[in-house]
């Protein structure tokens, strides 16, 4: 039996784990680690995975998590799971390091290996980045059932897409990742201006409508890209090359395209 979510308690949830993310960013105290991937690992990571680990299964104990910080679970397990969470706790986490704002609080709720519901939490930007909107205290939502939204710090919601008949084709590449591959994906599809930026906000600047097209070459983890796949999908994006609760964790190229805004 799949367990009905309350959408206001997962928010609450990722405010909360961004609040905690920032007393550390702020303390500048990161106390890096290095883990086997090479990837670093901060106390920031950590402390936000312990929140919303903590109010989750609270909440829902009876709906397994699987976290980019919490133990391995097999596939043998997972197969098995109708329903999951998806979670990242900092995703950004070199930009949280660069301390140029760029991070989020990700959350999915995965339901037949399908992202359902998806939360992404922006606590802080860097009024020095390249994209001129300060995301500080934003937060995007998407649901199957209710669609995608982004509310802004002041508590204005405002369905996605809210901008259309984009004049020109904008995409939002990786600030860390960028690959030179992409340029054929974007002469393709007549690509006239670029946004670099970090974390999971590539996919909210598409289901915006203020880009039209991100597109990733190379590997990514599931609980990188979920909650962003809710966010885009339910705003109307089509999205190819992204699958769930795979035997391998790790992606491969994918396309979020969202041209009809």
């Amino acid at each position: 039996m799949i367990k009905k979510v309350e959408h206001q308690k997962i928010v609450d949830i990722a405010i909360s784990a961004g609040n905690a993310i920032m007393e550390i960013y702020n303390s500048n105290d990161f106390n890096v680690e290095m883990k086997s991937d090479n990837s670093p690992l901060t106390e920031a990571d950590k402390v936000s995975h312990y929140v919303i680990r903590r109010e989750l299964l609270s909440l829902y104990p009876h709906i397994p998590i699987l976290s980019e910080e919490g133990n391995s679970i097999s596939y043998d397990i997972r197969k098995n799971w109708k329903q999951f969470w998806l979670i990242d706790p900092l995703d950004g986490t070199k930009e949280f390091i660069k301390k140029n704002g760029e991070f989020t609080v990700n959350i999915a709720l995965i339901e037949n290996n399908e992202p359902v519901l998806g939360v992404i939490y922006a606590p802080s930007f860097n009024e020095n980045s390249d994209y001129s909107e300060d995301f500080a205290g934003t937060l995007y939502f998407g649901s199957k059932e209710m669609g995608s939204f982004k509310r802004m710090p002041g508590g204005n919601i405002v369905k996605l897409p809210c901008v259309r008949n984009a004049k020109v084709i904008t995409a939002v590449r990786s600030r860390s990742h960028a690959a030179t591959e992409e340029e054929r994906i974007l002469k393709l599809y007549d690509v006239s201006k670029t946004i670099l930026i970090g974390s999971s906000l590539k996919f909210c600047i598409v289901a915006e409508g203020k880009a039209q097209i991100y597109y990733r070459f190379g590997p990514t983890s599931e609980w990188d890209v979920a909650a962003g796949y809710a966010i885009a999908k339910y705003a109307g994006a089509d999205i190819e090359g992204l699958t769930f609760n795979k035997v391998n964790l790790i992606n491969d190229t994918f396309l979020v395209i969202n041209t009809r805004s």
